[in-house]
């Protein structure tokens, strides 16, 4: 005899294969949120590390051109010193992102985690090149020394010069005095006028014609002066012996301004940031630009992105 269950038998059966169909599927949507949560967690990290390598890329280059147009030897260290700090935390940086993109990174976040690694190996090179020349301020130590002490000197030689033509005015050789005394005060002054342009001038050749042309007005200064002291009693001058002391004295300050001016640490680290150093970082931000695509890129369960807007 077959027994047939009761209707309310039927109904406990229903119910009881509803609540387990329930709870796997809560199980199965808690699961899914999860892993949806890890993987937005995932995603922000990486993402967050690239913006601080950004951020961090463009505190060190800001800090590179500011030692670079700095005027002081401190002022270009102490900014130089934050460069290379800003540098070393990208480099931080990206060595933790290295690390998690070898867990769970996607074929084109390494790609260009690569690149960025190639490229940034060259920004710090140029860098260190850089800003080993910027903090010297040789130009800035020439220029100060052809405005400053070289120039007193020449007025000082100028001064003396005019007040011993004016002694010697009317003494018999007064023509020739003045012949002499103002060649010689023309020719220091033309030497005095090269001294900038030889300063600012990044080219060896054209720093070597301006001294040849130095080298010609100085042979003929010391002639001039060598002149005015054959003259008997004009060579015991105290005037003369002090605007010839003043020369040589202008001659020692030219020697010190060439030597700085040929290191040319301003002009070539100027050169290298515009032109070396800006190419390099235009790389960097570009890699580091694909890099953050790639991640945003990245599919997440249950959601599309878009590609991400680049900011102006």
């Amino acid at each position: 005899m077959r027994i047939k269950p009761e209707g309310s038998g039927f109904l406990w059966m229903g119910a009881g294969a509803a609540v387990l169909l329930l709870f796997m599927l809560a199980v199965l949507h808690f699961h899914e949120d999860g892993n949806a949560a890890a993987q937005m967690a995932f995603k922000t990290r990486r993402v967050d590390l690239v913006a601080r390598m950004q951020l961090d890329l463009a505190s060190a280059s800001e800090a590179e051109k500011s030692a670079v147009l700095a005027i002081t030897d401190a002022d270009s260290q102490t900014l130089a010193d934050q460069a290379g700090a800003a540098s070393t935390k990208v480099e931080q940086e990206r060595r933790e992102l290295e690390e998690i993109l070898a867990e769970g990174g996607t074929p084109a976040e390494k790609e260009s985690l690569a690149q960025f690694t190639t490229t940034f190996a060259e920004f710090q090179r140029v860098d260190r090149e850089l800003l080993a020349l910027a903090v010297k301020n040789t130009n800035i130590k020439a220029y100060s020394l052809a405005f400053g002490a070289a120039a007193t000197s020449i007025q000082e030689m100028n001064a003396a010069l005019d007040r011993l033509l004016a002694t010697n005015a009317d003494s018999p050789g007064a023509k020739t005095v003045l012949r002499l005394a103002y060649g010689a005060q023309i020719g220091a002054l033309r030497i005095q006028t090269l001294l900038p342009p030889h300063i600012a001038e990044e080219s060896d050749s054209k720093m070597d014609a301006l001294e040849a042309s130095m080298a010609t007005e100085d042979a003929q200064v010391r002639k001039d002066l060598g002149g005015l002291a054959a003259r008997g009693p004009l060579g015991k001058d105290p005037e003369l012996a002090t605007a010839t002391a003043r020369y040589a004295e202008f001659s020692r300050i030219k020697t010190q301004i060439l030597a700085l001016s040929r290191e040319n640490t301003n002009v070539r680290s100027l050169s290298i940031s515009l032109h070396q150093k800006r190419k390099v970082m235009l790389l960097c931000q570009a890699t580091l630009d694909a890099l953050q695509q790639a991640i945003l890129a990245e599919p997440r369960t249950g959601t599309t992105y878009g590609t991400p807007a680049r900011p102006r």
